[in-house]
């Protein structure tokens, strides 16, 4: 794969990382183990089999605890350190420079946005926790999932679309919070005004 469709497929896999970080990484690890991909030797480790069970563990770990009320928020809690974490571990695994300084820059924002991938899904939970008293949240899971496994299969067998998919599905998710942040500032605003008169 040459160096256009490294990143291609690291910012489609960083993106999908944002929603379920243990399940690409684990997708990764299958990948780089059946030399799908082939991660430069800090990342070899990718590959071995240790990896591979233990990131299949805590994918499945992952998927079902979303799936919990009070879990999830907890899961989607620690996230905010595991996503972004593993976006930037997914950057290092797929793209190949010899310049330090631009692995290091690139895996920061291969964090960078798997964080803003999963503080905007975190604050759409939110926003469904508070207005459907926690029933939506299952159905947004197993979409988030059924999205994350679409983007994984994806990024793998055409990373040019999946990037450009992906760079759209972030735009949206950003547009989805800016527009629910207004709603809930203009109901505040509402509630105070019969007050202030």
């Amino acid at each position: 794969m040459d160096a256009t469709g490294q990143y291609a497929l690291a910012y489609a896999l960083t993106t999908t990382a944002g929603l379920r970080g243990f399940l690409t990484l684990f997708a990764a690890s299958v990948a780089a183990h059946y030399h799908w991909i082939h991660p430069s030797g800090a990342f070899g480790w990718l590959a071995s089999d240790a990896a591979t069970i233990i990131l299949g563990i805590f994918a499945l770990v992952e998927l079902i605890a979303d799936k919990v009320p009070a879990v999830d928020h907890a899961l989607h809690a620690v996230s905010f350190a595991a996503r972004p974490l593993a976006g930037a571990i997914l950057v290092g695994g797929t793209i190949h420079t010899d310049n330090a300084g631009m692995l290091y820059t690139l895996m920061t924002l291969g964090a960078l946005n798997s964080l803003i991938v999963h503080s905007s899904s975190a604050a759409a939970r939110a926003a469904s926790t508070a207005t459907t008293f926690a029933l939506a949240n299952a159905p947004i899971s197993a979409g988030e999932d059924a999205t994350a496994i679409f983007g994984i299969v994806l990024a793998f067998l055409h990373p040019y679309i999946a990037a450009i998919l992906a760079m759209l599905f972030v735009l949206t998710l950003i547009v989805v919070v800016v527009v629910l942040a207004a709603v809930r500032s203009g109901a505040h605003s509402a509630r105070r005004s019969p007050g202030s008169r």
